[in-house]
Formats: structure tokens, C-alpha cells, sequence
């Protein structure tokens, strides 16, 4: 008797055991598990790398586990400011029906499409990117170090480095070599130790993580816009259009957005006047009165990057899973061009892990209505 209880026992203890295993991998797998659109995402090389999967045993991480996302849309929304001061360049967009995505999908595996129907809640928005300057006043205040700060390094396209910088880099990205990892580039010194910013106040900061542009947002008692809102205040109001103002890229021979011309990587003509970044009072607004929604930097939105469904949660005021490795960018940059990386429409979409920070990466901020 005493024989078969202990052998019952035993058996208990390592089916328990077992089960046990199983479901601890399972959930690790959840947390990390990827789709296969990554892999298209990826032929775009900048478009979506990541200090993990670029230079993985490189960095210490300072920062927590991205895995489980416990913050919610609205935490960051403090009423500590003024709120008649947090609206000052901000844009209403009036609650109602809304149609994102489309049906004609450049990138397929991006999840661009299908073309859906959404209703969301009246929001405002930021009528520019924020700015060198703005963040210059965030920084003065409460003394932040960015996370390209506290890594040492960032990543910065080749074509903008001075000849001295670009002799002591060592790292590239393998997919799009023309993206160098340099060592001191941060927002102050996009271009390394010996660039600055005095003459570009008035452009986008740039080399700002996901977890960096939270950081500013709640400090203004404002949060990052959802990939939804984000889309529809891009279309101005329009529907199942390519950009911000219609179909046509450059209407009457006019540029209305800051992106490649020429060829890429190695030639750009410049014919919107830009190399690098614009001002964020540069182009004409969309009819929302809203500047630089594609071109000139990405844009972090709050989701969490999927393809499975981007109105996961339901049609009314999605925000994405709930979980994920990656965040959603949106709106493409002064390096997109059509024949490497036609993401500058308003349904297009990328991601980047949320420490990921880069030369043409910035955002702008959202608050509920």
C-alpha cells in the first residue's frame, strides 16, 4: 500500500513538474513569438532594425522587459498642466466613423491592409512634430538622458557622417549597411560628437526612443497618438488616399513632404531642399492643419506592433494588443524613397523595439478630447 502511494505520488510530482515546463515556455513563447511579416518588414533594412537583433550582446540593457505592456492608453494624461496650455498647437479631430487601411497594400505582409471602418472619440493632436526645441525645455527641466544617452551610441545614415566620424565606426546594420551605429550620436549631436543642433532648433528630435517620447508626453500630461488616431488625423479627412492632401505625390510640381529624391542610397538630388531633416513648420498642413505627417521622421504611435488585425480589441477606438516586442512607426522619412522603402502613405506602417532610436526616428504627441 505504503509502495503504491509513494509510486501514485511520484507520478503526480513529475506530470506537475512537466506541466509545469511546458507552460512556462509556452508563455515565454507569447511574449517573443514574431510573424512572418517581420521578414518582409526586414528587406527594408532601416525601415525596422533594433539594437536586440542588430548588435544583441553589445548593450546591457537599463531598461525593463518590454514583454508585457501594463501601461494604458490614458495613464500618461495628467492634469497637473493646464490644460489651455497643453492644447496650444494642438489640432480637434471631431469624434466620428472612420475608414484606415487600405485595400491595395504596397507591403502585403505589413498588415496595411484590409481597408476597415473605425469609430474613435474626439482627440487632439499635435500640429508639428516635436521639436529640438521642445525637447531642449523637457531636458532643462527635468534633466532626462534619452536612451541613445545612456547606451553611448545611435544609429545615424552614412551619407550624413563627416569623414572622421565615419573612420572610428566599426558597426553596421547587415540588412542596410548604409545605417552606422556611431558612437556619441544622440539627439544633440545627431551626427556624432562633432555635429550639433544649434541650427535646427525648429527641426524634429530625432534619436528618441518609444520610451523617451513617453517620457516627454507625460511630462506635458499628454500621451503618444494610437496608430488609428494617428492615421486618420494623416488623411485630413480624406479617405483611401495615398497622402495627407490626394494621390499625387508632388500636385503641380509642389513637395509636400520631406523624402528621398534621386537614387538611394547613394544620390540625393534634393529637390525638396532637404538632405537630412526640415523644419516642423516646413510644407504645407493637411486639412487638419497638420505638418510633416509623412516624410521628414517616423512617428512613434502608442500599439504595440501586430498584422494580425489592426483594429484588435474591437472597431471602436483600437489601440492594439496588448502585448508585444515591438512598437508601430508611422509616416515614413526623409530617407524613404518609392524604390526602397514606399512607406510615406498613410496607411503604411513599420516597428522598432522601443529602445531603438535612430537619425530619422522622432513623434509627436496626442491627448483625449
Amino acid at each position: 500500500m505504503r509502495s503504491s502511494i509513494k509510486t501514485t505520488w511520484q507520478k503526480s510530482t513529475v506530470l506537475f513538474v512537466f506541466a509545469s515546463i511546458i507552460i512556462t515556455l509556452c508563455s515565454i513563447a507569447a511574449c517573443f513569438q514574431t510573424d512572418n511579416s517581420n521578414k518582409e518588414s526586414l528587406q527594408c533594412g532601416g525601415c525596422s532594425f533594433s539594437r536586440q537583433t542588430i548588435i544583441k550582446t553589445q548593450y546591457k540593457k537599463e531598461t525593463e522587459d518590454y514583454c508585457p505592456a501594463t501601461n494604458d492608453l490614458h495613464i500618461y494624461e495628467k492634469t497637473t498642466v493646464n490644460r489651455i496650455d497643453r492644447l496650444k498647437n494642438m489640432a480637434k479631430i471631431e469624434a466620428g466613423t472612420f475608414t484606415i487601411g487600405t485595400n491595395e497594400p504596397v507591403f502585403v505582409a505589413d498588415g496595411e491592409g484590409p481597408k476597415q471602418q473605425i469609430y474613435l472619440h474626439s482627440f487632439y493632436i499635435d500640429k508639428m512634430e516635436v521639436s529640438n526645441r521642445d525637447f531642449a525645455k523637457f531636458v532643462s527641466v527635468t534633466n532626462y538622458r534619452t536612451e541613445a544617452e545612456k547606451f553611448g551610441d545611435s544609429f545615424v545614415f552614412e551619407g550624413l557622417l563627416d569623414e572622421k566620424v565615419r573612420a572610428n565606426v566599426t558597426l553596421v546594420v547587415a540588412r542596410a549597411p548604409w545605417w552606422l551605429q556611431v558612437k556619441d550620436a544622440n539627439w544633440q549631436q545627431p551626427e556624432g560628437p562633432t555635429s550639433d543642433i544649434k541650427n535646427r532648433m525648429d527641426h524634429p528630435v530625432v534619436h528618441v526612443s518609444w520610451n523617451d517620447a513617453i517620457a516627454y508626453c507625460e511630462w506635458l500630461g499628454k500621451r503618444l497618438p494610437t496608430e488609428a488616431e494617428w492615421e486618420v488625423a494623416c488623411r485630413g479627412g480624406l479617405s483611401d488616399k495615398l497622402y495627407p492632401w490626394g494621390n499625387n505625390l508632388i500636385p503641380n510640381g509642389r513637395y509636400r513632404a520631406n523624402t528621398w529624391q534621386g537614387d538611394f542610397p547613394s544620390n540625393n538630388t534634393k529637390e525638396d531642399k532637404y538632405e537630412s531633416t526640415s523644419p516642423v513648420t516646413e510644407f504645407p498642413p493637411n486639412k487638419y492643419g497638420l505638418r510633416n505627417m509623412i516624410g521628414n521622421v517616423w512617428e512613434w504611435t502608442f500599439d504595440w506592433w501586430t498584422t494580425e488585425t489592426r483594429t484588435r480589441g474591437g472597431p471602436n477606438n483600437p489601440s492594439g494588443p496588448s502585448r508585444g516586442t515591438d512598437k508601430v512607426k508611422k509616416g515614413g522619412s526623409y530617407l524613404c524613397h518609392k524604390s526602397y522603402c514606399f512607406r510615406y502613405r498613410c496607411a503604411a506602417r513599420s516597428q522598432n523595439t522601443p529602445d531603438t532610436t535612430a537619425g530619422n526616428l522622432g513623434f509627436r504627441c496626442a491627448l483625449s478630447a
